[in-house]
């Protein structure tokens, strides 16, 4: 169950679920595909042998499909996604499927939502799974055991602890880069961070987060690529952070590496364990 927590006099609400379940895959035999990471401040996409596409930034006065992290314009946002569809897998998308990731704490509502726009799109399957979850299959370490996944994107930052691939909590709050001071230190963001992290800590039971921070936190996002964030929450953390060549583009390439795995091993009907790619 979904819960409110204020997370400090000047900081932002903070979300929390004390749960999860892994992605389902509903697809069929597919030989193409497409994975997106549709977020606040606009779409990425992967195609498989092109690599990385951007989506088009919203026409001038249209606004945003996806604001702090949930669909607000699902006609736009349909728009947005059938412009990748069409420039990916072309008109014929009989044998495709599509993999898109979505903040672990969106909510139902915008997971169905989400679906349900894909689906329009008339791929013969949809994978719809966790940010952290594809996070961790770029930037995550190979094997099992417990890993926290920090993504500090635009308008919100989440910070998710995984136990052998599966979310087993997390924390959400609607602070994110667009509301940092451009010329001030980022002691609001890394606060934030550090204030769920030691949530999550005080409510583990099992040892689950120090084992995640003695592996040290996968950090994605925008926010990752900002030194004076990834440093302050190293320091203050005490442990070493882990960071993709590129972690604004580590959620997308995730989605990825997954969409390749379900390529391979079509008709599965499930997302399996995501141990990280080989180092």
């Amino acid at each position: 169950m979904r819960s409110l927590r204020d997370g400090g006099r000047h900081r932002r609400p903070v979300h929390r679920w004390p749960g999860g379940r892994t992605a389902v895959a509903d697809h069929v035999g597919a030989t193409r595909g497409l994975a997106i990471d549709l977020g606040s401040s606009g779409a990425r996409a992967w195609i498989p042998g092109q690599g990385l596409v951007v989506g088009p930034a919203p026409q001038e006065g249209s606004g945003r499909p996806v604001r702090r992290g949930r669909i607000v314009d699902a006609e736009s946002c349909g728009r947005l996604l059938g412009h990748l569809a069409d420039a990916a897998l072309g008109a014929d998308r009989s044998g495709t499927v599509i993999v898109l990731s979505h903040p672990v704490l969106a909510g139902a509502e915008h997971r169905s939502l989400a679906r349900d726009l894909l689906t329009a799109l008339g791929p013969s399957g949809v994978v719809v799974l966790s940010s952290a979850r594809a996070a961790a299959a770029y930037a995550g370490p190979q094997g099992g055991g417990p890993l926290l996944v920090v993504d500090m994107g635009s308008e919100i930052t989440e910070v998710t602890l995984l136990v052998d691939g599966r979310v087993a909590d997390a924390r959400q709050a609607d602070t994110g880069l667009i509301d940092l001071e451009p010329t001030a230190p980022p002691t609001e963001l890394v606060l934030t961070v550090l204030d769920m992290v030691m949530s999550m800590w005080r409510q583990d039971k099992h040892g689950a987060v120090r084992g995640a921070l003695r592996r040290g936190p996968v950090l994605a996002g925008g926010g990752a690529l900002r030194s004076d964030v990834t440093d302050r929450i190293a320091v203050r953390l005490g442990v070493p952070v882990r960071l993709a060549d590129d972690p604004s583009t580590t959620v997308v390439r995730g989605a990825g590496l997954i969409l390749d795995s379900v390529l391979r091993h079509p008709g599965t009907g499930a997302v399996a364990a995501l141990p990280g790619r080989p180092r």
